[in-house]
């Protein structure tokens, strides 16, 4: 978007058709004590686009860009490869301007897009459907609680210590408001999750239980003997999915029964961006698809016969009286749905499932690698691109003098745990495809030096 200021006779123009002496004219309705009486110190009036240029990329250069240094950053989000055929075709206007379609028989082209980002998403979560789509993982979760309340009438939710903290972070806000109560924990730092735990926790007033797979700290469990209790006591499963890639290689959570899936999909066709936009990805079984929030395309025949496409449910509040609305979300990250849609298109099944094993193999070599460090020990026997290491000593301040010499060498428990002595020293580390030999060495040396000099 280009810098394009009004100039003093556009200003002019517009103030006589709305029949206004002055700009300061639209502002009496407001009083003088929330007014500015003057400039705002150290913000200019103005500048010209060549010197806002330069400012905004002075400011740019102080980051660290992620392909500029070995990345081994994760805890939902990833960075993978994405093809440059996916910017491109997402910058075509028909695409790049569209918006919500409210008048879908002119809005074709976008409807088959989210009807084959359903599809796709199904098919990946193991789900009989997916609605187009939600806000990101995070909100995205919190709507499968929801969702569950509705169904099965119950308000105690259990969320494994292994869900993201950011996620459980969402969910209290929102349940604030809605009266549900959430029963959760941190995890400890073992190879073992809170599968155990959870079943035994399972009464009668539980509407849910949400466990994430893989989990915060990597790790991988088998979610059938959790449904199988959930359904006992008619609760439901909730699985929720930080890392879509994984089921290019793991069993599909939908495959093991659970009831709801949701997740993240920044993984595929969408950059990191410094934390968004970002998109959700929700699917279930087919019973319960009225009670799922968003919309969801369909396909369907005109009266010649031609293949055409519609909104078939629509149960968000901007298209149904409110009372009956699911969910009042008001977008469905419509672009970022169709870049993962088009990363999804161009890997195919067998190229997804080709990424998800490169990922795992560097995984692999990188925690056999670091495992060899002194002082370092790795805490899964199982993952797939993301495994915790425990350090031997606080994470968090080695992570800052990695970074200060040019390594982002994963995430640190203490950072997503504050005040967690159990959980200070542990560091999560993500390999993806882009992650190389040389890096893997990188990091494995600079870690051993930085935990050598603390030794000393």
């Amino acid at each position: 978007m280009r810098y394009l200021p009004l100039t003093s006779s556009d200003r002019a123009e517009m103030l006589s058709v709305i029949g206004a002496g002055s700009v300061d004219d639209l502002f009496v309705d407001v009083p003088e004590s929330a007014r500015l009486s003057g400039p705002i110190a150290g913000l200019p009036d103005h500048a010209s686009e060549l010197a806002v240029e330069r400012h905004m990329t002075a400011l740019a250069r102080k980051n660290t860009v992620a392909g500029d240094v070995p990345f081994f950053l994760g805890c939902g989000a990833y960075r993978h490869h994405v093809p440059a055929s996916v910017d491109h075709l997402i910058q075509r206007g028909e695409f790049l301007t569209a918006y919500t379609p409210y008048q879908p028989e002119i809005a074709q082209g976008t409807l088959q897009m989210l009807f084959e980002f359903q599809t796709q998403v199904a098919r990946l979560l193991g789900t009989d459907v997916a609605n187009a789509s939600m806000y990101d993982g995070s909100t995205a979760c919190w709507e499968a609680i929801g969702m569950a309340r509705r169904i099965t009438k119950k308000s105690k939710a259990i969320l494994s210590s292994g869900l993201h903290p950011h996620y459980v972070s969402v969910a209290k806000t929102m349940a604030k408001y809605t009266g549900d109560t959430l029963e959760t924990g941190t995890p400890v730092l073992t190879a073992e999750t809170d599968i155990d735990q959870m079943i035994a926790a399972i009464d009668g007033d539980t509407s849910c239980v949400v466990v994430q797979y893989p989990d915060i700290l990597g790790r991988i469990a088998d979610l059938t003997p959790l449904a199988e209790a959930c359904h006992a006591k008619k609760a439901l499963l909730i699985a929720v999915v930080t890392e879509p890639v994984a089921l290019g290689a793991i069993r599909a959570p939908g495959e093991m029964d659970a009831d709801i899936v949701v997740g993240e999909g920044q993984s595929l066709g969408v950059g990191l961006q410094f934390g968004g936009p970002y998109v959700g990805l929700m699917g279930c079984k087919d019973k319960y698809i009225r009670q799922m929030p968003g919309r969801f395309c369909g396909e369907t025949v005109d009266a010649d016969g031609k293949r055409g496409f519609v909104l078939t449910l629509s149960t968000r509040e901007q298209h149904i009286r409110r009372e009956k609305a699911t969910s009042n979300i008001c977008t469905n990250s419509g672009l970022c749905a169709l870049a993962f849609s088009i990363h999804m298109t161009l890997l195919g099944e067998a190229g997804l499932r080709r990424m998800a094993g490169i990922n795992h193999a560097n995984a692999c070599r990188a925690a056999d690698r670091l495992a060899k460090v002194p002082g370092v020990k790795l805490v899964n026997d199982v993952f797939f691109n993301e495994f915790t290491l425990d350090l031997g000593r606080e994470a968090r301040p080695i992570v800052r003098t990695l970074a200060e010499r040019g390594v982002l060498a994963g995430v640190s428990l203490g950072r997503l745990y504050p005040g967690e002595d159990a959980l200070a020293n542990g560091l999560v580390v993500a390999v993806t495809e882009t992650v190389t030999a040389e890096d893997i060495e990188t990091l494995a040396k600079a870690l051993a030096e930085v935990l050598g000099e603390v030794l000393a």
